[in-house]
């Protein structure tokens, strides 16, 4: 737009806009062209053009150049967002909409501070960097490597940064790759400077192609007394990989991360796995360790495992009484006139029940335990309905309802106690105790009863029981004890419960196995003191005792010299009160507080409770299937879903992302 003076000469209006920092305005006549400084192109420099169509050009323009384009994103930006408001400010105040602000972003990437501010108006576009940053967001995210080739991300990369080069799936899994062999190498030094002991817990996954993986993680309490877990290996498992050879692919991980000698404890899910397999890698790791036998190297099978399979069976034995609950509730809700009969009658009975009857989601037999539950509320009026609505064929008799009385008050317990252990993402050794032989004891009185199909029932889960209880009671009640809110008064009033006249024999195997433990630490905190232990480990180091001629003559001033000392470590603690039960109790903060006065104890208390007594993740507790790895990782090569999985595992680590439903959500799992 021109404007006429007092004159008659015409003066062309101030061009406020920055895009004319890029353009020469030439007037040929009566034409104004806009002349781009950088490719000479003319377009239309008529004040009623406006300007955006001169932003367009720039933006292809300059992608033949590295000029920093932020400038005209910000601006188009403001233009967008005060586009409302243009007709109430004045024109001075229009002229100023377009002036420029530099804006401040955070940058992702690994090498800045997690909320360091990066100026992007004085940075330059960075292919390499860039791509690093991608790779991340796949690892992290779980996103399948073929997001890059994906139309929508295309578009959607290019319009932000029309800079960004696309490489193919190899380029990106190779960054995933050079970012994987990185991260290990930081948690390789870690987990190798840790004073304490490595547990280890090994889970199966499978995959819809009927692959099958094993997971091994690391869990440890680290010197500040914080539970951890560290995914170590995601091993594929192909058909020459039998369980004779099971031992073999689990020792060459260990190996790998050369943790075979700080092994403490190894947790297996099935407790049906062969125990030649345990036993084979116990006896490698102990050749390692001569100060530790194989009966301190502790074999533990997930207690989550061993409740989710008891609660099967019993729904299993109740099979068929549970089908006709179902084809009755649908049978109910199959229409509102059914409904409605259903409802008077059961207001009729004065059933005052707030709950509705629903259907279970089978694969998850939590619901299942719901649907019994509400049913159980309904039976007087689903006893009555039988006699208004003749075609009500799915009646239970009074002895099949009994027995789903008496499984539902079964599969309650089992419940509770699984909201215990997937209620804290990694809950200490000391909880497991006590909920185990709650369920010891319900399932000797559950034996006993007189009714053949829920005797025969509990005989066979108490089966199943037996051969974990064998296994895990005492580093159960190891654990438990070095709760100072128990000690050893929880063991003595539960096995007075479990085995009534024997109880002392079973007590003093506990009182007998954590004192050997103590001597054990006892021992290593000698050799530490006189400089033949492995720095950063409470075990001595067979490099040095190889050699040593005297280790013998150590053994003997352990046990002449110090033992009563040492010993009195252990008996210090268990002959102070109990600390009082509260809800807010943290057993690693009390033993955090406690170190200096139980230097030794406190060693293996730390190893102790930082073993793992369950591996199933909480999301996985109440489904009657088990991890299923998703197509888009169970198509790759072994080694990048390894890399992929384990470092996934560490990034979300690194990032302080703690929630359970984040991190095990966004694991590549279904559920079966």
């Amino acid at each position: 737009m021109e404007i006429s003076n007092d004159s008659g000469t015409k003066k062309p209006k101030r061009l406020t806009s920055v895009v004319w920092n890029h353009f020469e305005r030439i007037r040929k006549a009566d034409i104004c062209y806009a002349v781009c400084v950088h490719c000479n192109k003319k377009l239309s420099g008529s004040s009623n053009s406006g300007t955006t169509h001169l932003r367009n050009h720039l933006m292809r323009c300059l992608k033949r150049s590295n000029f920093d384009v932020s400038q005209l994103l910000a601006a188009k930006r403001r233009k967008k967002d005060n586009t409302i408001s243009l007709a109430n400010i004045g024109f001075d105040e229009g002229q100023r909409k377009e002036e420029y602000i530099k804006p401040t972003i955070i940058k992702f990437e690994p090498e800045h501070k997690k909320d360091e501010i990066i100026n992007f108006g004085s940075s330059k576009f960075d292919q390499e960097r860039s791509q690093l940053d991608l790779a991340r967001m796949i690892i992290l995210h779980g996103y399948p490597l073929s997001l890059v080739e994906q139309v929508g991300f295309k578009v959607f990369v290019k319009n932000l940064q029309p800079l960004f080069e696309f490489t193919p799936n190899s380029s990106v899994e190779i960054s995933c790759i050079d970012i994987y062999r990185r991260e290990k190498e930081k948690v390789f030094d870690m987990i190798n400077r840790l004073h304490g002991r490595i547990n280890l817990s090994i889970e199966t996954w499978s995959s819809t192609e009927n692959s099958l993986y094993l997971c091994l993680s690391a869990h440890y309490i680290d010197e500040e007394w914080t539970l951890q877990k560290k995914l170590l290996n995601f091993v594929t498992l192909d058909s020459s990989h039998t369980e004779d050879l099971l031992p073999e692919v689990i020792i060459k991980c260990l190996n790998e991360w050369d943790i075979d000698c700080k092994l403490f404890a190894l947790t297996l899910d099935d407790c049906s796995i062969n125990d030649d397999i345990t036993l084979r890698i116990k006896e490698r790791v102990s050749d390692k360790r001569p100060f530790l036998s194989t009966r301190q190297l502790l074999d533990i099978r997930s207690a989550a495992h061993l409740i989710k399979s008891i609660a099967q069976d019993a729904m299993d034995a109740l099979h068929e009484v549970i089908q006709k609950i179902r084809e009755s509730i649908k049978y109910i809700r199959s229409s509102q006139v059914v409904q409605g009969k259903f409802n008077e009658i059961a207001q009729h009975a004065r059933i005052n029940t707030q709950n509705l009857l629903f259907l279970d989601f089978p694969v998850q037999w939590k619901s299942t335990y719901l649907m019994l539950e509400t049913a159980l509320e309904y039976r007087t009026a689903f006893s009555l309905f039988q006699e208004h609505d003749p075609s009500y064929s799915s009646t239970l008799t009074d002895e099949e309802w009994e027995w789903a009385s008496s499984v539902t008050g079964y599969l309650k317990l089992l419940v509770e106690i699984m909201n215990i252990f997937s209620g804290n993402k990694f809950p200490t050794a000391n909880i497991y105790f006590p909920e185990i032989c709650d369920v010891h004891i319900q399932l000797i009185d559950w034996c006993r009863s007189s009714d053949n199909f829920l005797s025969s029932m509990a005989l066979k889960m108490k089966d199943k029981f037996d051969r974990y209880w064998s296994k895990c009671s005492l580093p159960l009640a190891v654990a438990a004890v070095l709760d100072p809110r128990f000690k050893m008064k929880l063991v003595e009033y539960y096995f007075s419960l479990i085995y009534g006249s024997t109880a002392l024999e079973h007590i003093k195997e506990v009182s007998d196995g954590i004192k050997e433990l103590f001597n054990v630490y006892s021992i290593c905190s000698t050799m530490i003191d006189q400089g033949s232990a492995l720095p950063g480990s409470s075990l001595p180091s067979t490099s040095c005792s190889s050699r040593d001629r005297l280790k013998g003559f150590d053994r003997f001033l352990h046990e002449t010299s110090q033992g009563q000392s040492m010993i009195s470590d252990l008996d210090k603690y268990l002959e102070e009160p109990i600390f009082p039960r509260n809800s807010d109790f943290n057993i690693l903060n009390w033993w955090k507080v406690h170190m200096p006065r139980y230097p030794i104890l406190s060693m293996m208390a730390r190893d102790v409770l930082g073993t793992p007594m369950s591996t199933m993740a909480p999301e996985l507790a109440f489904s009657t299937g088990g991890r299923v790895l998703d197509s888009s990782r169970s198509s790759l090569n072994p080694d990048t879903r390894e890399a992929l999985i384990c470092t996934q595992d560490w990034l979300q680590n690194e990032s302080g992302d703690l929630n359970p439903s984040s991190i095990h959500s966004a694991l590549p799992l279904l559920i079966e």
